[in-house]
């Protein structure tokens, strides 16, 4: 797989961390260190797969030693839910912002229009953390399971908080049972894993079906007829 997003940029190419006069104080180098470390598991584990991969891969793409790796993480799964939850919290920061940008008055399914724009647009400039998070996560053992399961429910959340800001502006959207935000999520998850694990990296295609599911479930909205 081509290295295209910031999350999977490794030093690979660059020389490892300054020592001795030059070295960085030990807080900056612990930091830099981490850094290097997430990003090489991402990096590494979308190009070959988690299962395939070891501590020396990571720590060869990262160009930290094996000691170092051990002084952030207990073994590589640690290292990949690490990995996957700072790609996540940007995710969501990212989605944030630009619903955050929006002016108050904009009608709620432009809302949710943006917030799954910005979902997609997210996961297509960064497909090696797209892959890594919902193709190769899954595989990584109960661990994985549960901090996906943390995901889903983090994602829910938003779903529930456009509702409330959706019915305010239009009391007319029915109320819905907390079970349809995560529905909404559930569907929303295993759309983008069947395009992620077809090699499909431009996920862009996917708006208008995110925003017709969301709406169908949220907000009682019936589903365009499909296109011909």
């Amino acid at each position: 797989m081509k290295q295209e997003g910031s999350l999977a940029r490794t030093h690979e190419s660059n020389p490892g961390l300054p020592r001795g006069r030059a070295s960085l104080p030990a807080d900056a180098v612990r930091a830099a260190q981490r850094e290097r470390l997430v990003r090489a598991m991402i990096a590494v584990s979308a190009e070959r797969g988690y299962l395939r991969i070891t501590v020396a891969d990571v720590v060869a793409r990262a160009k930290v030693s094996r000691a170092a790796f051990y002084a952030h993480f207990s073994d590589k799964t640690d290292c990949l839910l690490e990995a996957t939850l700072y790609g996540r919290g940007l995710l969501i920061g990212h989605i944030r912002a630009q619903t955050g940008a929006l002016p108050e008055e904009t009608p709620p399914e432009e809302v949710l229009r943006v917030a799954c724009r910005a979902f997609l647009g997210f996961l297509t400039d960064e497909p090696e953390f797209a892959r890594v998070f919902y193709v190769e996560m899954p595989s990584a053992g109960p661990l994985a399971l549960g901090r996906g399961i943390e995901a889903h429910h983090a994602y829910a959340r938003l779903n529930a908080a456009w509702h409330r800001h959706a019915r305010r502006l239009d009391p007319s959207l029915p109320a819905v049972p907390d079970e349809a935000f995560h529905a909404a999520v559930g569907a929303t998850t295993e759309l983008v894993r069947a395009a992620v694990h077809s090699g499909q990296t431009a996920l862009g295609d996917l708006e208008d079906t995110l925003v017709a599911l969301h709406l169908a479930l949220l907000a009682g909205k019936v589903w365009a007829a499909p296109r011909s």
